[in-house]
């Protein structure tokens, strides 16, 4: 057989140098939801836009043809132009009402999607990768990041949608009036939109430091809040509560230099208005007396500089929150663009054969990426039913041993075999549903006790679970709960001792009725009476599956059919439990004479 390499599968994410509007593109590509009913919303804003350019010219031909016309004003012509312009005002209103509840629906549908498809990639990524990147970076930008990106779509979107039509729509009806005018507005704003421009890219560069600080943030938060019992028993709040106030600290700098660039642009956008309208006031006035533009027409130009400066005003907030968005989207996508190490087959995969598992390690080295070997050419063969104890000291490669055996992790070189089909053939869906791991830590979810056994099953009925407690002899543990199947855990099962959270572990992995149960030191935590308790109900649980257990307590060893003893990455003996002590200086018989010292 051949050995086969772990290689880095992942793509180049995108960096701070890409482009805007290359993140944009691809952020856009992932939301195909905002395209649903696009030219609908179009439609409304181009009404929108109109309707708000039309009320500058409304005033204008009620000045000049109302209020200015020889013999007083015009009160007909006055009416029938309110009227007219009250019926824009109610249209406009309402397609903007339209617009921008669309565009809501939409936006949080779509990002709805990519936080799902972000939690999910996050969750199918590897232990290895997960453990090279902190937690609460990685919740950051299933979280936070997607909720910036959200604001955006939603209020951003809505202004950079509605203004540069308006833009586009007001400067048009501006040279309709008078060109020369409207050469003033863009000399006033032409300076402004370059230095603008070079801003917005310091702008974007420091919003990218914005979201990393985020999440070292989330993450110092995250570890302080879990890690609370650790820190008040060692006394170290101080020193905690130090490194919480420099990622605090470091997160208020990076999101002040953003500000200050943002005001800058702010600034540069108020200077540029207020020449424009200084100017277009005395060039207006000029042309007015020269009898080239009327009061209506100067009147109306006025509302429209107004309609002209709203915009490039509000671009610099606009793009100020875009830059935001688009470094949550760069987050994201980086997140996205990691290929999972440890990936599932899918449609082209295998399922597991029916019945009880055998096991075969063919050639298995392993290394934690940048790290040495922790193990060294494993071969191993385990047949189906049977139960097995793998031991060794601490370090010496047991629960590596066990996340390769559940394709937690895929091993360097070589290849794990499950009934001979090779573990990177079989579909996530058959593996989890036949193999079934109870980790050291015993996890719960913050539920009740039922609720957390039943994850394993969700059809089981309250008299089943009852029933399964009992077969595992727990019965009167369960009874002795405040609520029974109904008592709750508390997040990750803290109203729990951590034997009793233990029990619920092996409960739920009971339930599951697996095909290779696999144990990593799953009753360390329990005291001696409960152990003796669970050995016996265990026995019984294990009888006709393959079960293989990562042993601490050498009882659990003496209860298996076959010990493989581990040491420094190497098997170095195996055999039934009396056999390997036969040799009073190998390596098992060490072991089992250090643990008989320690129980006494």
């Amino acid at each position: 057989m051949t050995a086969t390499t772990t290689t880095d599968r992942r793509q180049s994410p995108p960096t701070e140098s890409a482009s805007t509007w290359q993140t944009l593109r691809r952020g856009l590509a992932l939301s195909p939801e905002l395209r649903v009913g696009l030219a609908g919303t179009l439609a409304l804003a181009l009404v929108y836009m109109v309707g708000r350019v039309a009320v500058p010219v409304a005033v204008q031909q009620g000045i000049d043809r109302g209020l200015t016309v020889p013999g007083g004003p015009d009160l007909d012509v006055i009416a029938t132009v309110v009227l007219l312009t009250t019926a824009v005002l109610v249209v406009t209103t309402t397609c903007g009402y339209l617009m921008t509840r669309r565009l809501f629906v939409v936006s949080e549908t779509a990002l709805a999607n990519v936080r799902t498809r972000a939690f999910r990639h996050v969750h199918d990524l590897s232990m290895l990768h997960q453990q090279s990147e902190r937690r609460g970076s990685l919740v950051s930008r299933v979280t936070s990041d997607v909720d910036q990106i959200t604001q955006f779509l939603q209020w951003g979107g809505v202004l950079l949608l509605v203004n540069l039509g308006q833009l586009v729509v007001t400067t048009a009806v501006m040279l309709a009036y008078s060109w020369q005018l409207t050469l003033v507005v863009f000399a006033a704003f032409g300076p402004a939109v370059l230095v603008i421009r070079v801003l917005q890219r310091r702008l974007g560069a420091a919003y990218g430091v914005v979201r990393q600080r985020m999440g070292t943030l989330l993450a110092a938060i995250g570890e302080s809040v879990v890690g609370a019992p650790v820190i008040r028993a060692y006394g170290i709040a101080g020193r905690t509560a130090r490194r919480l106030d420099e990622a605090i600290d470091s997160q208020r700098r990076a999101q002040q230099r953003a500000i200050r660039i943002s005001v800058l642009g702010s600034s540069v956008g108020e200077l540029a208005a207020g020449l424009a309208l200084a100017g277009v006031v005395v060039l207006g006035v000029t042309l007015g007396v020269d009898g080239t533009l009327s009061v209506g027409q100067l009147t109306a130009f006025l509302f429209l500089v107004t309609l002209f400066i709203q915009p490039v005003q509000i671009a610099t907030e606009v793009l100020n929150e875009a830059q935001n968005a688009i470094a949550g989207w760069r987050r994201v996508l980086d997140v996205l663009d990691v290929a999972p190490d440890v990936a599932d087959p899918g449609a082209q995969g295998r399922d597991l054969p029916a019945g009880p598992l055998d096991v075969r390690f063919a050639g298995v080295s392993f290394a934690y990426p940048g790290g040495a070997r922790v193990l060294h050419d494993v071969d191993l063969e385990i047949v189906a039913k049977s139960r097995v104890a793998v031991v060794g000291e601490t370090g010496s490669g047991k629960t590596t041993f066990a996340k390769l055996l559940t394709r937690l992790m895929d091993p360097s070189t070589g290849e794990v075999l499950l009934s001979g089909v090779p573990l990177r053939q079989v579909r996530f869906g058959s593996l989890r549903s036949r193999v079934v791991m109870v980790p050291q830590d015993g996890f719960l979810f913050d539920a009740t006790v039922g609720e957390n056994v039943r994850f394993a099953r969700p059809e089981l009925t309250d008299e089943q679970l009852v029933a399964a407690f009992t077969e595992l002899g727990l019965a009167d543990w369960l009874d002795g709960l405040p609520a029974g199947l109904d008592t709750p855990v508390g997040e990750r099962g803290e109203a729990l001792s951590v034997g009793e959270r233990q029990l619920v572990a092996l409960a739920r992995a009971y339930v599951a009725d697996p095909d290779l149960l696999v144990l990593d030191e799953a009753t360390s935590a329990v005291d001696p009476a409960t152990e003796v308790r669970l050995q016996r109900t265990l026995d019984a649980v294990t009888r006709g599956r393959t079960t293989l257990a990562i042993a601490h307590r050498l009882s659990t060893a003496q209860a298996a059919d076959e010990v493989i003893v581990v040491d420094r990455g190497r098997i170095v003996q195996r055999g039934p439990h009396d056999e390997l002590l036969r040799d009073p200086e190998s390596v098992y018989a060490l072991l089992y004479a250090s643990w008989l010292e320690q129980t006494r």
